[in-house]
């Protein structure tokens, strides 16, 4: 079959034929249609306990055996992926699409908005409470502006380091105000966009950004941090904390079937608030070009037609 293969930890994907998975108790054949990539598959997946050479994890969207159409995530049974044109699936991580949602918003509901949703529902925002999401261009950061938003902010407001992304945001009226960060004084431009303070911060990045934000927060914030994209360690002021409750929230390590609740969940409110993703779109054979995309931080949810 048809794969995009990494062939060592580090090394770009490459297409060309892979052999096929073959049935096994627990698991489920699927013939991908759409596949998704995420910032995980190029910064962790395949850091340890795989077996190369591996197709690209990703999470698809496909058909099974008797003609149910369903999604899948990260999850498939190694060395298979959704980057391929049958991947293998543990059973429990195979779900129905419902009827009327499209592929895209099948993958983008997935591993991105369930990585939004869940920090920002803990964080329990308050209606007319002020929300800064740090790194707002990337998909997660689009899906987030728009939750915090449904979940009674009174106040979005989108930072990131691309001024063209964020004025895309701007342009599609996800945030009140945005924040290029990256300039001589982020503390100052991130205070003047906080209308007082900032309730709630959600931040994807962490590093220089988080330390910044959060002297842009009010007493009682809730900081919830769930990535690491501008650096893993920071060196904290406790004073810049006081008052203040900094939380570091995983998003993927719950029960298949409580992840599959929150799918479906943000499929119904994707629909109701009419969510909307910038994609970018590849085919298979393109797929070392899409993971060079991802790797540059592509302010998109890069995904790819199998099959045709």
């Amino acid at each position: 079959m048809r794969a995009a293969v990494i062939s060592e930890r580090g090394i770009a994907p490459v297409v060309g034929e892979f052999r096929a998975p073959e049935p096994r108790e627990g698991a489920v054949l699927i013939d991908v249609d759409t596949a998704g990539l995420g910032g995980w598959d190029v910064l962790g997946a395949y850091r340890l306990g795989v077996e190369f050479p591996c197709v690209i994890r990703g999470e698809g969207v496909g058909r099974t055996a008797d003609g149910r159409r369903v999604y899948f995530g990260e999850r498939s049974v190694q060395p298979f992926g959704a980057w391929a044109e049958r991947s293998l699936v543990p059973v429990e991580e195979v779900w129905d699409v419902p009827e009327g949602v499209d592929d895209r918003t099948a993958i983008s509901m997935g591993i991105a908005a369930t990585g939004a949703i869940v920090p920002l529902e803990q964080a329990r925002i308050q209606p007319g409470e002020n929300v800064l999401i740090l790194g707002a261009t990337g998909t997660l950061g689009q899906i987030a502006l728009q939750l915090a938003r449904h979940l009674g902010a009174g106040r979005v407001v989108g930072a990131a380091r691309s001024a063209d992304a964020l004025q895309r945001l701007q342009s599609r009226g996800l945030a009140d105000a945005v924040v290029r960060l990256g300039s001589t004084d982020d503390v100052t431009a991130l205070k003047d966009a906080a209308n007082g303070g900032f309730d709630v911060v959600l931040d994807l990045v962490c590093g220089a950004p988080l330390l910044s934000a959060l002297k842009a927060t009010r007493w009682g914030a809730r900081i919830m941090t769930i990535g690491t994209g501008a650096g893993r360690q920071i060196q904290l002021d406790m004073a810049d904390l006081l008052f203040r409750t900094l939380s570091t929230i995983g998003t993927g390590q719950r029960p298949p079937a409580d992840r599959r609740a929150i799918w479906l969940r943000l499929l119904t409110i994707a629909r109701e608030q009419k969510l909307s993703v910038d994609y970018l779109d590849f085919d298979l054979e393109h797929a070392a070009e899409a993971w060079a995309a991802q790797v540059a931080g592509p302010h998109a949810k890069i995904t790819a037609r199998v099959r045709r």
